[in-house]
């Protein structure tokens, strides 16, 4: 089982930029896809990002493309979500999870605990 730790997330204000990391531990990581998930209060869980194995392919959620660049240093087992132009509505809890290549959350067998991005003048 990978366990994964999400860091980067924090207050910022309309406008402005983050980039969430997420490490893993093991050796395998280069083995795994990795996808970036959010959810908002009141709201389901949702598909941000994700990036194949060896960062060849990746897809965006219409919501973040253009303001959203996922990567990942299979060197330093971290894959990275640098956010541009943040929205009110970014606020979430966001999630790194590894697993297979796609945008639905079946995709992926495990899942870091999540760090908090507040998007807010």
């Amino acid at each position: 089982q990978v366990q994964l730790v999400e860091s980067g997330g924090g207050l910022v204000q309309p406008g402005g930029s983050l980039r969430l990391s997420c490490t893993a531990s093991g050796r395998t990581f280069s083995s795994y896809a990795m996808g970036w998930f959010r959810q908002a209060p009141g709201k389901e869980r949702e598909f941000v990002s994700t990036i194949s194995r060896l960062g060849v392919t990746t897809y965006y959620a219409d919501s973040v493309k253009g303001r959203s660049t996922i990567s990942r240093d299979n060197a330093k087992n971290t894959v990275y979500l640098q956010m541009n132009n943040l929205k009110p509505e970014d606020t979430a809890v966001y999630y790194c999870a590894s697993g297979q290549l796609g945008t639905v959350q079946t995709s992926f067998s495990s899942w870091g605990q999540g760090t908090q991005v507040t998007v807010s003048s």
